[in-house]
């Protein structure tokens, strides 16, 4: 069915038809992007499990960011029935979710507790930019989100149409049934193109191998207590189903652990092939102590520290490395590290064992 909508004296033609199976609706608020994509990844899969239209919120950083300007739509659309936040507001909403239907809901143990969806940073700019100035009621609940069944009985899209969260439906870290769900996120035809373009200026389209280093001071602070977790943060990604336990090598190595691991890539797994190395740091590129160590090594590296505006670009140029380092705790490196399971890439993590360069179905589901 076609919807005609008339705003003002301008008529818009959409496509979309009301879902009566319901809709999931969340701001993705936590952290910067490394979190906010963990948490989409599980997000699709409590969409699809309820059978609900997934709303897809835009990414957050000093602004909303719809999902389109970073990666493809058409390639989300061929998971389970989704729609952009911002057609929804537009669409749907003034008809299907009026602001006196708005119902917010809230994980907590306190069932009177007020649930106020819009209280604090980022989480009141985020609906407020979507055009959603406030909810008329809130419930609070304490049901897993992966306890899918009980949802669709307490929470039926009859009476609740649209289940709009404070935060996402899902886990952080990703859970590994999850990681999947990663191969419907393919960068939009801006990002791949940037990403393309830098390789082709600074490293003539040759192979290179990208690193990632976490080193600034509140990495420091996070890692400092690192031994007294069984895990923490990302860090399942390269314990599961290992006997290794966190310790500080794997969180904030050394500057001599990170030389001798990218010594050990170059050399001996690549055989000096590749001289290329694109750098992605969120502190210090270590350009200085990376070429001073290589010098003496008679390996005369091309080093890039592009560093730019937008984080995601280092992500789309990691993931088209031959070879990639990172960090186990960090969920930036993870999401680079799913792409590279899902296309066979290699990589390996500082402070951790093993060259890994082939896919590995374990490590997804």
């Amino acid at each position: 069915m076609i919807l005609l909508l008339l705003i003002g004296s301008v008529s818009i033609v959409s496509s979309y038809e009301y879902d009566t199976n319901g809709y999931v609706f969340f701001c993705l608020c936590m952290g910067r992007f490394g979190n906010q994509a963990d948490h989409l990844l599980g997000s699709m899969s409590f969409a699809k499990q309820l059978n609900r239209t997934l709303i897809v919120s835009p990414f957050r950083t000093y602004k909303n960011v719809p999902f389109s300007e970073w990666f493809k739509f058409e390639e989300l659309q061929k998971y389970h029935r989704v729609i952009s936040a911002e057609d929804f507001m537009k669409f749907i909403a003034p008809k299907s979710w009026k602001e006196n239907e708005r119902i917010g809901f809230c994980w907590s143990y306190e069932p009177n507790k007020e649930c106020n969806l819009k209280d604090g940073n980022p989480m009141e700019n985020f609906w407020t930019e979507l055009g959603v100035e406030r909810f008329t009621r809130s419930v609070n609940f304490i049901l897993s989100f992966y306890d899918y069944e009980q949802w669709r009985i307490q929470y039926p899209a009859s009476k609740y149409p649209v289940l709009s969260f404070r935060g996402a439906p899902a886990s952080y870290p990703v859970q590994k049934q999850d990681r999947i769900n990663q191969k419907y996120l393919v960068w939009s035809n801006k990002i791949d193109e940037e990403s393309q373009d830098l390789i082709k200026k600074y490293f003539d389209d040759e192979k290179f191998v990208g690193i990632h280093l976490r080193n600034g001071i509140d990495w420091l602070n996070a890692c400092r207590d690192i031994e007294q977790y069984d895990t923490y943060m990302s860090s399942p990604q390269c314990l599961d189903g290992t006997n290794k336990k966190l310790d500080r090598n794997i969180c904030f190595p050394s500057n001599d652990l990170i030389l001798e691991k990218l010594e050990d890539v170059l050399v001996n797994k690549l055989n000096r092939t590749i001289r290329n190395v694109y750098i992605a740091t969120d502190k210090n590129p270590m350009m200085k102590e990376i070429k001073s160590y290589f010098d003496k090594k008679n390996l005369n590296l091309n080093l890039v520290h592009h560093d730019p505006w937008l984080p995601v670009i280092d992500l789309a140029i990691l993931t088209k490395s031959e070879f990639f380092i990172g960090n186990c705790v960090s969920s930036f490196t993870a999401f680079v590290v799913r792409d590279k399971i899902l296309k066979s890439g290699s990589y390996e993590f500082w402070g951790h064992c093993c060259f890994i360069n082939s896919f590995d179905e374990s490590l997804m589901q």
